[in-house]
């Protein structure tokens, strides 16, 4: 994915942790990046400085802006975005809670960081994952406007964060250019400069749609279908967050592997592990002759499928295989595919080489 990106232009880079610098600089070297993680050891800021020369930092305590000039030897040569807190309404998945820097204590950060530095000082925000209210963002820069003229400063950065969606079951969004407007807005109304840069952090937005896992049924009870792979695998956001993939059935393997239609009813699943949190409630609507041995292709599964995968009780061996037919959905082209909540669109048969899990990466 980072290869892709690179070869499409992209040479920035938000990352949280050295493990991922690192990655970033073995496959975009030269690269931009922005250490966005508002926690960070002082070994990390350390080598993400010396090491990586990586320039901006986020934070939102002062603890956390005192521990960053600390561990790179007092330097003013860093960009320090302030990670504000706002209140969102629209997203599926709220991320308010951990991070950001509330109103009230914000003035005084944002005037810490303007003085601690002779480069960029910026602010940052999330509305949430998979937001699906444009005006989110809009609403957002309005409530970190309040806290800037509080301070007294100007932000050579704002940046809007993430939360960009995608397209699921039952969960259509707005096209993306009504996203990028209200952020426009948002920002033609914020005390900046002429100067003043517009970032942005897409994820899943951008790799939603490039990856896919084909699991096989191990064994159907009811309406309860055990596959070989589960939460500990590639299917964390269908179990904890009840996310609803799309799915479509595959039977049979090689060149005799073809998508089987038909009557629809509702299933459950179940992963490989001995945990029975192991659960994905769905439901996942397929075909009602299901049977053991059959695959199931669970799409749309790009944005952490492959990165929250573990092998928790030995399991989670999987298969990467590059195909190139279009995703099940898209939020992207001159024409939206969408998906109904019950089916999916028939896309080009893959082969199934061998009866295991695997993950289909889509270019």
């Amino acid at each position: 994915m980072i290869e892709t990106l690179v070869q499409n232009g992209v040479t920035r880079f938000d990352v949280a942790s050295i493990p991922e610098i690192a990655l970033v600089a073995k496959y975009a070297p030269g690269s931009r990046m922005a250490f966005m993680h508002p926690v960070k050891s002082r070994r990390a800021i350390s080598e993400a400085y010396f090491d990586y020369g990586v320039r901006t930092f986020a934070l939102d305590t002062h603890e956390e802006l005192a521990k960053i000039l600390d561990a790179t030897g007092g330097a003013r040569d860093l960009n320090l975005i302030v990670r504000m807190a706002v209140d969102a309404e629209g997203a599926n998945f709220s991320l308010s809670g951990k991070f950001g820097v509330s109103s009230f204590e914000a003035p005084s950060l944002l005037l810490a960081a303007r003085q601690a530095t002779t480069e960029l000082m910026g602010v940052s925000f999330h509305v949430g994952s998979q937001c699906m209210r444009p005006t989110a963002y809009q609403a957002a820069m309005a409530q970190v406007s309040r806290s800037l003229i509080r301070a007294g400063v100007f932000a050579d950065v704002v940046d809007v964060g993430g939360g960009f969606p995608s397209i699921y079951p039952g969960m259509i969004p707005p096209d993306m250019d009504d996203y990028l407007a209200a952020i426009e807005r948002g920002f033609n109304e914020m005390p900046v400069s002429e100067t003043t840069e517009l970032w942005c952090e897409p994820g899943r937005a951008l790799v939603a749609e490039s990856t896919s896992l084909l699991a096989r049924v191990e064994l159907r009870k009811g309406d309860a279908l055990y596959l070989n792979d589960g939460s500990y695998g590639s299917l964390f956001d269908a179990a904890h967050v009840k996310w609803p993939f799309p799915v479509k059935l595959y039977r049979g393997e090689g060149a005799a592997a073809h998508e089987v239609e038909g009557e629809l009813k509702p299933y459950r699943f179940y992963g490989p592990t001995c945990d029975s949190l192991d659960h994905m409630p769905g439901p996942f609507y397929l075909p009602a002759d299901i049977e053991e041995g059959d695959f199931v292709e669970i799409g749309m599964l790009g944005a952490y499928g492959v990165a929250m995968s573990t092998r928790f009780n030995g399991f989670g061996e999987t298969e990467m295989v590059e195909v190139n037919d279009a995703p099940m959905a898209s939020m992207f082209g001159l024409a939206r595919r969408s998906i109904p909540a019950a089916k999916a669109p028939a896309s080009n048969v893959v082969r199934l080489s061998r009866p295991k899990g695997r993950k289909r990466r889509r270019k």
